[in-house]
């Protein structure tokens, strides 16, 4: 840090609460020229009009000087007119007792004039200084202002308060590692590890920290919080400034920290206004993108639900008609109808997913809820899936007293579909894919669990998000990453939570449901949907209770 031209002012002198010795020469010698201007006029005045002639350099130093140099003036002026002008003159003896009250009243008159004429000096001053200090706020706030972007605003808040208060200054913002050097003004300025951990604790509790602080006093620095307008938002602190000298002095005097503290909250305002239109822009950006998304959604799949609907006519026309003939060419040519018929409809599965998705994310779902029996439910999904289940057994695990449930069936049966081919797709081939609903106090858990290398820890939640398939886990084979989020979307509708972990450590998917049905079932993935007592069409009872 440098040594500033302007330094501390008159306040770091010693003796300069007395003013300066020049003050009290200029007021000693306009009391001599008003000595020789009554002494030339000492034949024309008499002695009372003569008295007044030196009351102009006492409110002279008083109002340009100081207060102490004005009641020195007055000190001056009795003196030199009791030697120069009352008998006996060149003596300072009094002759006549009434001349005592003449240089009682000068002296007195020329202390009270200077009081006021100092008074009226000071309150001048601080109207001067108050009007310095709101331009410098209004041309710090300007400048800020011009700033578009923050790497534009926070070289520009460290060069401002730094001319400003005279110092040298460092902006650092919070970050997972601590506090980061954001800005310095000079540029060269570095902190050591005492400054990082006063800016640390300045972040941490909102409060000044560093030299003249009462927290790290041994750090060069004094940092500032610069607090959010708005700390519900969760911001806090946006950063902290750092003020240092280089010499011995205090970062900042008492008479300046009026002034720091309005330039800190200038700073502070700019910063969360900046933070708020980064935020505002990002949040435009994802929900134009969201928008985009949803209609290339919609419009794609719509527009493939006709040409699919007609492959798959042509292909189970074709197929039919030549399965009637038993030569070699046409039973070649029935599979590949039937193969072009069994990828149609994976195509048209994955079209009703993207139209899925889109309602979803449009949150326009109509629900109309119904009291449904999970066992039907579970085996209509089962049903409708037995083409991607081929060569898998689906074994039910659903007493025969579980309640009717009241929710949209088209929804469940939807979710259901998507579990159980999510399931058939990622399980190792030939395993059995369980469905297991269990009673709770809170309702009932339906748990669909497969048997694959399951889920990676820590990713339980980031199975559900669109478009995600997961490295290193049974989620990354073929696949449009759209099933689970349909799932978690469907279900979240219907008042219902999903959850996905694995099978060997899910406490709900029912380890003592059976010897043979938890017997040799590995790892794999258990994907469970949490049905709340409200939306059971008969209470439970506490001895169904687990």
């Amino acid at each position: 840090p440098r040594t500033g031209a302007s330094g501390a002012g008159r306040s770091a002198v010693p003796g300069a609460r007395w003013g300066r010795s020049v003050d009290y020469v200029w007021s000693l010698l306009m009391v001599a020229v008003m000595t020789v201007i009554g002494l030339l006029l000492v034949e024309v005045l008499d002695l009372g009009n003569i008295a007044l002639l030196f009351l102009v350099p006492v409110m002279f130093a008083a109002a340009n000087f100081s207060l102490r140099a004005g009641l020195f003036a007055g000190l001056a002026s009795s003196l030199a007119y009791n030697f120069c002008f009352l008998p006996p003159t060149g003596t300072l003896t009094v002759a006549n007792p009434e001349n005592v009250v003449s240089i009682i009243v000068l002296l007195g008159v020329a202390v009270v004039t200077s009081q006021f004429a100092a008074r009226v000096r000071a309150q001048a001053d601080l109207a001067s200084a108050s009007a310095r200090q709101n331009a410098a706020l209004a041309s710090f706030s300007r400048q800020l202002t011009a700033c578009a972007t923050r790497e534009e605003l926070m070289p520009a808040i460290c060069a401002d308060i730094a001319r400003l208060i005279d110092v040298h200054a460092v902006l650092l913002l919070p970050s997972p590692q601590g506090p980061a050097l954001a800005a310095a003004f000079p540029p060269e300025d570095t902190l050591g590890q005492i400054e990082m951990a006063a800016a640390q604790w300045a972040i941490d509790n909102e409060q000044p920290a560093g030299r003249s602080s009462a927290t790290l006093i041994a750090s060069d620095w004094l940092f500032h919080p610069l607090r959010a307008s708005r700390a519900e938002n969760g911001r806090g602190v946006l950063g902290v400034l750092g003020i240092a000298r280089t010499d011995a002095r205090d970062p900042v005097r008492s008479d300046q920290l009026p002034l720091l503290m309005s330039l800190l909250d200038q700073a502070s305002i700019a910063l969360d206004r900046m933070t708020l239109e980064e935020e505002s822009v990002k949040a435009r950006e994802i929900a134009q993108r969201d928008r985009l998304r949803s209609a290339l959604l919609s419009s794609v799949s719509h527009d493939l639900r006709t040409p699919l609907t007609t492959i798959l006519s042509a292909a189970q026309e074709l197929r039919q008609t030549l399965g009637e003939s038993q030569d070699a060419v046409s039973r070649t040519e029935g599979a590949l109808a039937a193969t072009i018929e069994s990828e149609a409809q994976r195509l048209n599965r994955f079209v009703a997913n993207l139209l899925d998705m889109a309602r979803v994310e449009a949150g326009a779902l109509p629900m109309k809820p119904e009291a449904i029996d999970l066992f039907d439910a579970v085996a209509s999904a089962a049903h409708d899936t037995r083409d991607a289940l081929t060569g898998r057994r689906v074994d039910l695990e659903i007493p025969a007293d579980i309640p009717l449930v009241r929710l949209d069936p088209v929804l469940l049966h939807h979710c259901l579909i998507n579990l159980l081919d999510n399931a058939g797709r990622y399980g190792d081939p030939g395993t059995a894919i369980l469905v297991r609903c269990a009673r709770t106090r809170e309702g009932l858990i339906l748990s669909v669990i497969d048997q694959g290398p399951g889920i990676p820890q820590g990713e339980e939640l980031r199975v559900f998000e669109t478009f995600t398939r997961l490295e290193g886990s049974d989620r990354v084979r073929q696949g449009t990453g759209l099933g689970l989020a349909i799932v978690k979307g469907f279900a979240e509708a219907m008042g219902l939570a999903v959850a996905a972990s694995n099978a060997d450590g899910n406490a709900d998917a029912g380890a003592d449901a059976g010897a043979d049905a938890g017997a040799g079932r590995g790892t794999g993935a258990c994907f469970t949907i949490a049905i709340p007592e409200g939306l059971l069409v008969s209470p439970l009872h506490d001895e169904d209770i687990l």
